[in-house]
């Protein structure tokens, strides 16, 4: 029942994520963070089993950061990306991880990137994705509000009203969620709900 989602505007990256933490039909905790850092300009928002969701984000993280160490200079977005798919892509013939995800990021020299990715490894680039039975609901709506010269304001809107629109039509929706903003400056939260 994770749910998130993401917009790519202007000049950033935003993304929302349920904080809910739940097995099965037990609710563990309402404030776990599914938005992890991977650096100071990109974060995954990630969904699936707890063990899968923070094994593999870790995985990642320290590879990505391995890299940066031992070449003295940091991956893009598209290459975190598509070696996030590559390591999918092989636990997938072993032991799957059971997690989807998105990364958002922002470089200097292409702006920002958004990008979806599920357990099977599909990896695509979106200007709005998500997640989850949340995202049933609040893709279409990101479809029709949708621009390019999309303004930080007008995403917080966005996500508010899908936001508002998951309470109001799924059943199962989680309480409480947290939006993150990815550009220039790093990455911040902008608001919980």
């Amino acid at each position: 029942m994770d749910f998130f989602v993401g917009i790519k505007g202007k000049d950033f990256a935003m993304v929302c994520s349920d904080t809910s933490a739940t097995q099965s039909i037990i609710s563990i905790k309402q404030d776990e963070d599914k938005i992890v850092p991977i650096d100071d300009h990109k974060v995954f928002c990630i969904a699936g089993e707890a063990g899968d969701r923070v094994n593999f984000s870790e995985y990642i993280i320290a590879n990505v950061k391995l890299y940066a160490l031992r070449n003295g200079t940091e991956l893009n977005t598209k290459s975190v990306a598509n070696y996030t798919r590559g390591e999918l892509a092989t636990a997938l013939r072993s032991s799957p991880y059971h997690c989807n995800l998105m990364l958002a990021g922002y470089d200097k020299e292409t702006g920002p990137a958004l990008y979806w990715l599920d357990y099977l490894a599909t990896l695509n680039k979106v200007n709005t994705g998500g997640t989850g039975y949340g995202s049933y609901f609040t893709l279409s709506l990101f479809d029709k509000m949708w621009h390019p010269e999309l303004t930080v304001d007008e995403a917080v809107a966005m996500m508010e009203a899908g936001i508002a629109e998951v309470k109001k039509r799924l059943v199962v929706a989680p309480p409480h969620y947290i939006i993150k903003v990815v550009d220039k400056d790093g990455v911040r939260v902008v608001k919980t709900v």
